[in-house]
């Protein structure tokens, strides 16, 4: 049984299952890769900040 757009019900089973495995990686990027690198990325702000901060204190050459 042809839907126009697949040959047989198990491509269009194999496509299904494709679309689903992009989805569930979607899902990991979006809850463990983008916090740990918004993370990362904050600390190395924080360590920058925190060693102008050193050197100039809260004065107009830290901005």
């Amino acid at each position: 049984s042809s839907d126009g757009s697949y040959d047989s019900d198990d491509e269009r089973l194999a496509q299904e299952e494709w679309e689903e495995s992009l989805e569930q990686l979607a899902q990991l990027v979006s809850v463990v890769l983008l916090p740990f690198f918004g993370k990362w990325l904050g600390r190395r702000w924080s360590y920058w900040a925190y060693a102008r901060y050193l050197e100039h204190g809260i004065s107009r050459p830290f901005f």
